[in-house]
Parts: C-alpha cells; sequence; structure tokens
C-alpha cells in the first residue's frame, strides 16, 4: 500500500490533485459568464443557468458507467482516458453558435469529466493505506477547490480580454499539458483485479449501495450540500453585477477567491476524522455555512465575502467528511458507490440552480435566504439520521 511520505505518495497525490483542479477548471469555466450570457442570448437567468447545470447533470449521469468501466478495465485507464478527452471537447465547443449548441457542448464536456471524477477516490482507496487516504482526500477535495477558482477566475478575466472563445481554447491547451503531466506522475495499480463480461452483474448491485441508510443518506448530504454551496455563489454573481453594485464580469469573478477557505478546511477534515465523529463535522460545517448564508444578506460587499468565506469553509468540510465516508463505509465495489455519491452531489448542484436563481429572480436575496434555510434544515435532519444510523447499523456494502 502506499504510504504518507513515501515518493509513491507523492507522486500519486500530486497528479491526482493535478487531475481534480483540471476536472474543476474546465466544469465551471463558464459560471463567471452566466450574466453575461443572458445578455449574449437574450435569454433568462434561470434558461443560461443550462450552460452550468448541462455539464453537472451530464457529468451526474454518466459518473456510474464510468465507475462499471473501471471495474472491468482499471480507474488508472479511465482516468487518464477522461482527461485527454478535455482538450478534444473544448475544441468543440469552439464551433457553436446557439445557447442550444454551447449548452450540449458543456453536456459532453461534463460526460468526459465524469470519468476522472468517478474512480479517483476508488483508486486511493485501493491503493492508499488508511490513514494515507484520509489525508490523500482531503488534498484531492482541496484540488477541487483550486480548480474552481482557477477557472472562474480565467472564464471571467479571459472572456473580458478574448471573448468565451479565448477563455476556451486557453483552457483546452492548460489541459492537454496537465493531463500528459498526469499520465507520467500517477503510479500503476497495484491492488486491483479487473473482473470482465459483468456489466449486468455490476448494474443490478448499483441499487443495492442506495438500500443502505449508513451510505444513501451521506450521499443525500452532499447533494444537498452542494447545491446550496454552488449555487449561492452563482446567485451572489447575479446580485453583484446589478445595481447598484454594476461590478463588470471580470471583477465579479474575484468572489471565487472565496473558495480559499474551502480548501484549507477540507484539508482539515481528514485530521477531524481521525480524532472526531464525522457525522458531528458534518453538523459544523452546516452550521458554518448556514451562518454564512445569513452574513450575506447584509447590504455591504464585506459582509457579502464574509458570507462567502463562512459558506466556502463549511460546505467543504461538510463534503470532505461524507465523501470520505462513503468510500470507507463502502467494502467493496468503492468505485461504484464513490460514483453514486457524485451522482448524488452534481444532480443537486445542478437543480439547486434552477432552484435558488428562481428564488433570487423573484423576490431577491431574502427569497435566496427562504430557500436556502429550507435546505439548511433538511441537512441537519440527515445528519442527526445518520448519526443514529451509525450507532446501530454497521455498514456492509454489496460486492461487485
Amino acid at each position: 500500500m502506499i504510504e504518507i511520505h513515501s515518493s509513491a505518495y507523492r507522486r500519486a497525490s500530486f497528479a491526482l490533485a493535478l487531475g481534480s483542479f483540471l476536472v474543476f477548471c474546465n466544469l465551471y469555466l463558464f459560471q463567471p459568464l452566466l450574466p453575461v450570457m443572458t445578455e449574449a442570448f437574450s435569454v433568462s437567468a434561470t434558461k443560461v443557468n443550462w450552460l452550468l447545470a448541462a455539464g453537472t447533470l451530464a457529468l451526474a449521469l454518466t459518473l456510474v458507467p464510468w465507475a462499471v468501466s473501471s471495474e472491468m478495465i482499471g480507474r488508472r485507464r479511465v482516468m487518464l482516458l477522461s482527461l485527454f478527452l478535455l482538450p478534444v471537447v473544448g475544441v468543440l465547443m469552439l464551433l457553436t453558435e446557439s445557447l442550444l449548441m454551447l449548452s450540449l457542448a458543456r453536456a459532453l464536456m461534463g460526460a468526459s469529466l465524469a470519468g476522472f471524477a468517478a474512480v479517483a477516490v476508488a483508486y486511493m482507496a485501493e491503493e492508499f493505506s488508511p490513514k494515507a487516504l484520509s489525508l490523500a482526500v482531503g488534498g484531492y477535495i482541496s484540488a477541487n477547490s483550486l480548480g474552481g477558482i482557477a477557472g472562474r477566475l480565467f472564464g471571467g478575466f479571459a472572456s473580458d480580454a478574448w471573448g468565451w472563445q479565448g477563455a476556451v481554447l486557453g483552457m483546452a491547451l492548460f489541459s492537454l499539458v496537465g493531463a500528459l503531466v498526469v499520465a507520467r506522475l500517477l503510479p500503476q495499480q497495484q491492488h486491483f483485479t479487473p473482473q470482465r463480461g459483468q456489466l449486468r452483474h455490476h448494474t443490478k448491485h448499483v441499487f443495492r449501495h442506495l438500500q443502505q441508510p449508513v451510505l444513501w443518506i451521506p450521499m443525500l448530504i452532499g447533494g444537498i450540500n452542494f447545491a446550496l454551496f454552488v449555487n449561492l455563489y452563482s446567485v451572489m454573481g447575479f446580485r453583484l453585477v446589478s445595481p447598484p453594485y454594476s461590478l463588470p464580469v471580470s471583477w465579479a469573478s474575484l468572489i471565487f477567491l472565496c473558495y480559499l477557505s474551502g480548501t484549507l478546511t477540507a484539508k482539515l477534515s481528514g485530521s477531524w476524522s481521525i480524532r472526531y465523529k464525522p457525522v458531528s463535522g458534518m453538523i459544523l460545517g452546516t452550521t458554518i455555512s448556514a451562518l454564512g448564508m445569513w452574513v450575506a444578506a447584509l447590504d455591504s460587499v464585506s459582509a457579502m465575502l464574509s458570507g462567502l468565506l463562512l459558506i466556502s469553509s463549511g460546505a467543504f468540510f461538510t463534503h470532505s467528511l461524507a465523501y470520505a465516508w462513503v468510500s470507507q463505509k463502502a467494502k467493496t465495489g468503492k468505485a461504484t458507490a464513490t460514483a453514486l455519491y457524485l451522482v448524488h452531489y452534481y444532480v443537486g448542484g445542478s437543480l439547486g440552480g434552477f432552484y435558488l436563481i428562481t428564488c433570487w429572480q423573484h423576490w431577491d436575496w431574502y427569497g435566496v435566504l427562504v430557500g436556502g434555510s429550507v435546505l439548511y434544515f433538511a441537512l441537519y435532519a440527515l445528519c442527526w439520521r445518520l448519526g443514529r444510523k451509525q450507532a446501530t447499523e454497521p455498514a456492509v456494502s454489496v460486492a461487485i
């Protein structure tokens, strides 16, 4: 097994973090551009949200097929194929001219990203020692936040300078270089046995993971947590480019630097899970995030930024703990279990956009406060339920 402080750990953890960085750069490239695209295509904010939702929905729907494929051909092959598809799809996006075609291209991008996202944690769970896994997952999710920051900032500033096409081309070139580096550094698998000719068997037992509350509940927590987190940022983008602030997109995109607080708390989640109960950490993260939403209601830019820092801190802490929980509690079929977590995660993010942006369009930030509070109460209820299940029911995952 790959141990902490070994050269194999440094190579593998860096390669996985870089791959994660590339995935999230590409996934969120268009998020800061949503207000601009409403004007470019003369559509409502809800409709232009498809540029973000199409990618996350397609990613969610293709996670399990990628995970099943990895059970047969290997995690490493799936991850590398996924990364090398990114520059190809990026170039295809440059050929689109309408919102519909661009949304379809974004869906194809989401499906390409799903390969890496579906199996990276499963690769770690199989190749890393238990202690190394806890730290590596925290670092991997920290790279998620850094990729999200970088992709959004690049999208905002590059589009101001060269238009959205220039931003897409630049990201495609960067993705190609990054994929080559990951292919060079990522170690070959040592603890994986391929299972061929069992697609029907894999598909049948996907649903059995969902029959285990100790696995399904943290999947729901991840989905609702992400619905709040990513879309509170989207709504804040619309708020800042609208009167009385009327900031340019490049400046408004700087709010995504607040993700850095999430980078820190995601890393700290590994230490928390070793010393304390993960469920108590999920409750703490939810509380911090909810507090951030209410702080951001104050009518000043400094309060908005403070609120976003709190939202990021709490959301990434909760996500890291829930994600690691699923990968550890699923004793076998880890790729499918972690893929199912991400299905809930990204479906939640996609649907949450339409929910919170609708609240914003009709009732401004006060509507967002009410709508968001409903979801936070749901998170508390799920954490309470998971705590009870942890105390009374061991997790025995289905072998696939």
